[in-house]
Order: structure tokens, then C-alpha cells, then sequence
């Protein structure tokens, strides 16, 4: 049996990159997929997440969301209960940066950046927590929450101030999540991806942080987005379920070195 079948999920930042693959994987083993996001092209260019379930026989919808926005989010989950009847499974995922240190970063900067990257995140946890409590579990859990953290949320993200300082808060609101409801049957996790090689064009693709990021990387490769969708998969799953409060490495040994 496909390992969430029947399972109903929401990935933001599903258009492109590890939203997209995560989105993807989830379909392929049975969830029912909403697709949150502020655009539904990818950014890698090709056919919407959406088609690409569509096609393969799955079932998705598309609802635009900036997760920032409080009332968005609302209506994000309240139209996943109203289409698929319950929510399963929430991949918070998606993010924004500055590529600013502390003394370029301006205050508009760093609203952004924390009000998507943090708020956004605490959005669409609460909300989708909320929803947990009022329906009967499925297993050992009403629901299941996965944060899309990163290696920077452990260490520096040279550069980055605000996305460091955000994917650190991600970290911990895991745990605080993980902890303060465990006793409601809500398990919270996070996956936090070393270098993943996705078509975002910019700074991400930069040819010397490239070949950096490969001498950094103990492993001979760097990540691809299946690497994260693995991952994101394992706890979403009834594999996982004695997994809470984690922030799951997918690195290539990077932190390890």
C-alpha cells in the first residue's frame, strides 16, 4: 500500500523547488495534495505542480496563498477541510531571503523575510493545529506538522542575516510545537537541507558557492529536491511516528564534518 494513502496534505511554496518534489512524492504515494502558493508557475520553468499530479492520476488542487497573511492561511486550511473533509498533513516550506548581512539588511528587509519566513510559519502551525484538535486521529496522530528548516538554522548562513536568524526560530518552534502538544496527539518535526541544487536562478546557482558548497560537503554530490522530499515523506508517514521534536539533517554529512 502507497505509504500515505489517502492522506490529505498541504505543501506551501508548491509551485517550484523542494515544495514542488516534496508535493510530488506525496501524490505518488497516495496523499491528496493542496498546492499553496503565491504563483502557480514553476520557477524551473515546465508544466504546474498541479498538471504533473494531475497527470500521473493523483488528486491536487491549487489555492493561492501568501502565508504571511493571517486570513490567507485561514482560508487555505478552511478550504482543504471543505474539499478533502480533514487535513493530515502540513509542510510549511515556504521562504524568502535578502542575501544581506546585518548592516545591509534594511528594516523592510527583515519585516519581510521574518513575517514570511517565521510569522508565515507560526500561521500556518497554529492554524493547522487547530484543525488537528477538532478531528478524530488516523493512527496514533491527528495530524502531523513539517517545517522546512535548513543547516543555517544550526549554524551561520554567511551573508543572510534575517534567513538565519528565521530558519534558527523554525528550529525551535518545532520543538516548542513538538512539546507543548504531544499530549493532543499533534507531532511536529522539521527537515533541515544542506546544499540542494533546485533551478532557482540567483545567488542559490552562483558558480564559486557551488564549489564551495561541493568542498564543503563531505558526500560526493551535493542535494537534489528528491533528496528533501524523502525525508519530508519518512515523517509524514506511520514510520515516523515515535519522531517528534526532531530537525531531521538531510546534509550530505555537512554538519557532521
Amino acid at each position: 500500500m502507497p505509504m500515505l494513502q489517502n492522506r490529505i496534505a498541504i505543501v506551501t511554496g508548491a509551485s517550484s523547488g523542494l515544495g514542488r518534489a516534496i508535493a510530488l512524492r506525496y501524490a505518488a504515494e497516495g496523499a491528496r495534495i493542496v498546492i499553496a502558493d503565491t504563483i502557480e508557475t514553476p520557477i524551473e520553468g515546465g508544466e504546474t505542480t498541479l498538471d504533473r499530479i494531475l497527470a500521473g492520476g493523483g488528486e491536487a488542487r491549487f489555492v493561492r496563498t501568501d502565508i504571511g497573511d493571517w486570513n490567507a492561511v485561514d482560508h487555505l486550511v478552511n478550504e482543504t477541510v471543505s474539499h478533502f473533509g480533514r487535513l493530515d498533513v502540513m509542510v510549511n516550506n515556504a521562504a524568502i531571503y535578502t542575501s544581506t548581512n546585518l548592516l545591509e539588511t534594511t528594516p523592510e528587509q527583515w519585516a519581510r523575510v521574518i513575517g514570511v519566513n517565521l510569522t508565515g510559519f507560526f500561521y500556518c502551525c497554529k492554524r493547522a493545529a487547530q484543525q488537528f484538535l477538532i478531528q478524530e486521529p488516523v493512527g496514533e496522530a491527528r495530524g502531523r506538522i513539517i517545517n522546512i528548516s535548513s543547516q543555517h538554522g544550526m549554524v551561520a548562513c554567511p551573508g543572510d542575516f534575517p534567513y538565519g536568524v528565521s530558519k534558527g526560530g523554525i528550529v525551535q518552534m518545532t520543538r516548542q510545537i513538538a512539546v507543548d502538544h504531544a499530549d493532543d496527539l499533534i507531532i511536529c518535526n522539521a527537515v533541515a537541507p544542506g546544499k540542494i541544487v533546485t533551478g532557482k536562478p540567483g545567488v542559490a546557482n552562483d558558480p564559486d558557492a557551488l564549489d564551495y558548497s561541493r568542498r564543503r560537503t563531505p558526500w560526493p554530490r551535493l542535494g537534489a529536491p528528491d533528496d528533501v522530499a524523502g525525508a519530508a515523506l519518512f515523517l509524514a508517514s506511520d514510520m515516523s511516528s515515535y519522531m517528534t521534536g526532531i530537525n531531521l539533517m538531510v546534509d550530505g554529512g555537512w554538519m557532521a564534518a
